[in-house]
């Protein structure tokens, strides 16, 4: 028995000869045993076909859920949409308080009581307070801003949650497609190991080279395994923005691997200032500072207060029923409400600056997204229309040379490689690109699961108007 070094090539003619033996060992599938007894290596194990793979959906299929299908449900179950709903309603319930008037007052009154029956009164007593200067009417402009600008708040919100379901489902999409691929390198990689495994029998090649085949299977195997856990990962993070996190894997409808979107950076810049909700609410905002400014005007208008007594037992003069009338206006010589004016003109000139400052904040997060974007583009096209094919072409060329003799292991194993990271670096771009275009399509909303400010529970309007007007209504308690 002699060894030859597989890195020495032989003569066209005995060449041809090592390629007729290469077959027929091929052919009739010699004694695998022998192999092993030589090397120890575990060539059986090594070509065993790898886990079954997750099935890909295809745009026919009848079974399977769509993007929409996935957008409907989220909406219905996530529940920081509904969480915003709610703050939506509470607004709407504190436009109609503040904009009530201060209930009457009734009550008992007693004068002379003890006298022995000889001048005691009895009578009913009520109040009304009558709210002047518009205020009621202001209270509601005030909160119905903020019922505004909540409402674009929730349909930021609905952006967030609908960002967040389409980044998920090309996420799952994408896994799919890296475990079909997966698998793929893996037959790949264990047919060039049975190549090398009748090569090897024929004492055409050494054992480096079947050790080599063997840690490729090994490592493709490796690859498969990760794409699967990314898969279970990227399906759970799917449930919980969806909102129901017990919904089982299944195939989804859809090509990730489409056109690129043709977008341009001034186009994406105009569209997300003139209907971001963020920009929207913004301006709520500002109207809602003027409003208060409006109603902090107005706090010095005194309200009037009516009192009046019916006594309908009067023991002392003449014994009759009589009654009596109090009138009450607060006079502003002290409190004019200054400090209200000045905080609310100081509010609005602090809810125009965080206007200002939002749009600057959406160009700042606009320009890395589109430099994803648009190097993802790039990347997606060149990967598509030049390296996978070239990658293709130089594998399917090396082995070819490799079967006949013509080239050293090193060559195919460097094709192969070069053919799975290619593979797998073009589906990583198709991920960037498809997130990255989400993520400028949803007006740079997402997150829609992380914690945020919570908003004051009684929902104050022009920073703290009474829910219950009783007394006068206004910012300064009376």
């Amino acid at each position: 028995m002699f060894n030859i070094n597989h890195n020495v090539f032989l003569t066209p003619r005995s060449g041809a000869w090592r390629r007729l033996v290469v077959c027929c060992c091929i052919a009739i599938g010699s004694n695998r045993a022998v192999a092993q007894s030589h090397v120890n290596l575990r060539i059986a194990d090594s070509v065993l076909p790898a886990a079954e793979p997750i099935p890909l959906p295809t745009p026919e299929a009848a079974a399977g859920l769509g993007l929409e299908d996935l957008e409907q449900m989220a909406l219905s179950c996530n529940p920081s949409v509904q969480r915003a709903a709610a703050m939506v309603a509470a607004a709407g319930g504190t436009w109609v308080q503040v904009g009530l008037a201060p209930n009457p007052s009734v009550g008992y009154e007693g004068q002379q009581i003890g006298s022995g029956g000889l001048a005691e009164q009895h009578g009913v007593l009520f109040s009304q307070e009558i709210v002047r200067g518009g205020k009621l009417a202001l209270n509601r402009a005030v909160a119905g801003n903020e019922r505004m600008r909540l409402e674009q708040e929730l349909a930021a919100q609905r952006l967030r949650v609908l960002t967040d379901v389409r980044v998920a489902y090309f996420q799952v999409l994408l896994a799919q497609r890296q475990i079909d691929l997966t698998n793929n390198l893996t037959q790949i990689g264990q047919q060039s190991a049975k190549t090398v495994d009748a090569l090897y029998r024929s004492q055409e090649v050494g054992k480096s080279d079947v050790l080599q085949a063997q840690l490729e299977i090994e490592n493709s195997q490796i690859l498969a395994e990760n794409a699967r856990n990314r898969y279970a990962a990227a399906w759970r993070s799917l449930s919980a923005v969806i909102g129901d996190p017990s919904l089982a894997p299944q195939p989804l409808h859809g090509d990730p691997l489409g056109d690129p979107q043709k977008i341009d950076f001034d186009e994406a810049l105009g569209r997300l200032l003139s209907l971001s909700p963020e920009m929207a609410a913004a301006s709520m905002a500002i109207s809602r500072a003027r409003a208060a400014i409006e109603r902090e005007r107005v706090e010095p208008v005194p309200n009037v207060t009516v009192q009046g007594l019916v006594n309908w037992m009067d023991n002392g003069i003449n014994g009759k029923p009589d009654g009596g009338v109090a009138v009450s206006v607060p006079i502003p010589v002290f409190n004019r409400n200054q400090g209200g004016v000045a905080r609310a003109q100081a509010e609005l000139v602090a809810a125009s600056r965080a206007r200002d400052q939002l749009e600057l904040d959406l160009r700042n997060r606009l320009a890395p997204t589109f430099e994803r974007y648009a190097n993802a583009r790039n990347q997606v096209v060149r990967y598509r229309d030049v390296i996978l094919p070239a990658a293709d072409e130089s594998l399917d060329l090396t082995r070819k040379t490799y079967t006949a003799g013509e080239t050293n292991y090193v060559a195919l194993l460097t094709a192969q490689r070069t053919y799975s990271h290619t593979q797998l670096g073009y589906l990583e771009a198709v991920r960037a690109l498809r997130i990255s275009e989400v993520q400028i399509d949803g007006l740079l909303l997402a997150g829609s699961l992380e914690s945020a400010p919570t908003g004051s529970s009684s929902l104050e309007v022009g920073g703290g108007v009474q829910t219950e007007p009783v007394g006068a209504i206004g910012l300064v308690p009376q």
